[in-house]
């Protein structure tokens, strides 16, 4: 009988086929199906392609019903370029054009060009939008309307300055007046973007503002050796407390969202980076999808949220809306600190709630560990040391278990032999054996369960993690995201599964289970060449502290074999 050794492969069977689902079901390209959009699709000056939203029917109440006035700027709309330590945009007021990402380049090449995280490009485009529609009077859109505060000045955070202030003005008829500013903090990626209404008109005005984001779906790099094959591509929201998401290849084929909120945020997330808006907690709106055909073929997602209690601005009077808008990656620490419920999710460890728990909890000690070590490839080794540590009385109940069983393999050997083909009475002489002599052949299930649900909620955070993005271990180890370029660290795995496979005792196994053993290490080498290096890192330590823990109790607790039956 070996409980351990099947448990052992059908517990490597279900690893392998959870990864290959988590990793098959977010790779395709997203279709490009004859889906109806929700809202009407505006062709924008310069040949780009989106959206204004429907002003709520709320917006009404107060006004007779009239057709939507858009404010519209020329297509040579002038656009600003803003500066920061951390970040390169630009804005033309309703929508930020493009955003470079500074401090973390495209590649590991020197003088790699940063992450470009928007775009106004027609076939990749990324923009985050904003703007107000009503049913009773002229609003800007993001299409135009909002114009320079001051034209033609470049803003650039100084030396020493910890913010910078991008002024935009609406002016529109009858005396309203809409100031948005955005506001660009030193080594932030939360932009704050507050709009001003101020009324010295004669009547009541009454707008609603939306903000939303629009992407051309990316066509993403597949397969096993591309590390954004793994993680989330697509839109995400959260409101009353629920986190949700959709990815691009299902834009066009589920029902698209449409969804009353208080506070939340919406947001668009690709591997280690994303973008989103975050409301005030306490602003009511509705938030929404859209799958929008263009000229060329092609579709835009979109997803919005849209204010469901419309500003009424009495003349003479003033009021005020503001969001925030994160453009930057998922650093864990700087998304905290914002302090908005869920926002944490967007750091998508895991498709599994369960294991996006137990990732972030392993995020939480490795950076502990880093504040230490300075080194991500030393923090994950001693992540092991400390999980080892803690299932040391678990795993040295194995290996002893073990050890007997080595010991006894040949008494069990013994038992095949005189019993033959009768594996019935040969199971019951082994197990009579085993209650004799106080073995537990199952006594290494328990740790080998425990440790499966560690790995995976591993193999998700050093995936998604984009503080180890291009992290350095030592030597040939540059990105420890991604795969070993030299394959070292799985070939170091191949030899300690190898050698551990070796010390274990295989009573009673049949010729068939040992040539499907032999291959085991050979299969984990090949799967584990395609995985992120800090998770090969992982587990070679993991399976060499184990190695040298089995060996130990071998020779403490196997002595030599006991005389024959």
């Amino acid at each position: 009988m070996n409980q351990t050794r099947t448990f052992l492969i059908f517990a490597w069977l279900m690893v392998a086929t959870f990864l290959w689902m988590a990793w098959d079901k977010d790779h395709a390209a997203p279709p490009a199906p004859a889906a109806s959009p929700t809202t009407a699709t505006v062709p924008v000056p310069g040949g780009r392609d989106a959206s204004v939203p429907t002003a709520p029917a709320a917006a009404a109440a107060s006004a007779p019903a009239a057709a939507p006035v858009v404010g519209h700027a020329p297509a040579s709309a002038p656009i600003v370029t803003v500066t920061t330590d951390v970040l390169r945009v630009r804005l033309d007021g309703g929508a930020m054009r493009s955003a470079e990402l500074l401090h973390y380049p495209q590649t590991t090449e020197p003088g790699s060009a940063p992450v470009q995280l928007f775009a106004d490009d027609p076939a990749h485009l990324y923009e985050a939008q904003s703007g107000w529609v009503s049913n009773v009077n002229p609003a800007p859109s993001h299409e135009g309307g909002f114009v320079p505060a001051e034209p033609g000045r470049a803003y650039i955070l100084a030396p020493g300055a910890q913010r910078i202030e991008v002024p935009f003005v609406w002016n529109g008829p009858n005396g309203v007046t809409i100031r948005r500013t955005y506001t660009f903090t030193r080594g932030a990626y939360a932009i704050g973007v507050r709009d001003e209404v101020a009324n010295q008109g004669s009547a009541p005005w009454q707008g609603a503002v939306y903000r939303q984001l629009l992407r051309v779906p990316p066509v993403l790099q597949t397969g096993f050796t591309h590390p954004e094959s793994y993680s989330f591509s697509g839109a995400a929201w959260f409101t009353d407390g629920k986190y949700d998401k959709r990815k691009f290849a299902k834009y066009g084929e589920d029902a698209q969202l449409a969804q009353p909120s208080t506070g939340g945020w919406i947001a668009m997330l690709q591997h280690h980076f994303f973008a989103g808006w975050i409301p005030e907690k306490q602003e009511k709106s509705n938030f929404s999808t859209s799958w929008l055909p263009v000229a060329d073929g092609n579709h835009q997602a979109v997803i919005r949220e849209v204010s469901s209690a419309p500003l009424t601005v009495p003349p003479g009077g003033h009021a005020e809306s503001s969001a925030r808008l994160w453009v930057g990656p998922k650093l864990v620490a700087k998304i905290d600190a914002q302090q908005v419920p869920g926002l944490e999710r967007a750091v998508d460890f895991s498709s599994y709630g369960w294991l996006a728990w137990i990732a972030g909890l392993l995020f939480s000690v490795l950076s502990f560990l880093h504040s230490i070590f300075g080194n991500w490839g030393w923090s994950i080794i001693g992540l092991v040391v400390l999980v080892k540590a803690l299932m040391f009385p678990l795993s040295a109940a194995q290996y002893r278990s073990a050890a007997k069983m080595r010991r006894f393999q040949p008494r069990i050997e013994q038992l095949k032999e005189r019993y033959g083909d009768d594996k019935q009475k040969f199971q019951m002489a082994m197990m009579e054996l085993y209650k004799k002599e106080k073995i537990n052949p199952v006594g290494g299930c328990l740790p080998i369960f425990l440790q499966m649900p560690v790995f995976l909620a591993l193999y998700w955070m050093l995936s998604e993690s984009v503080e180890l993005r291009h992290a350095p271990w030592i030597g040939w180890i540059h990105n420890l995201t991604a795969p070993d370029p030299f394959f070292i660290l799985p070939v170091i795995n191949v030899a300690v599964t190898w050698a551990t496979q070796k010390l274990t005792p295989t009573p009673g196994m049949d010729p068939t289970q040992k040539k499907m053993m032999q291959f085991m290490p050979v299969a984990m080498g090949v799967m584990f060449a395609f995985f992120p290096a800090g998770l090969v890192l992982y587990w070679v330590t993991n399976g060499s502290l184990g190695l040298l823990q089995q060996w130990w109790m071998t020779r403490k607790y196997g002595g030599g074999a006991p005389a024959k039956a």
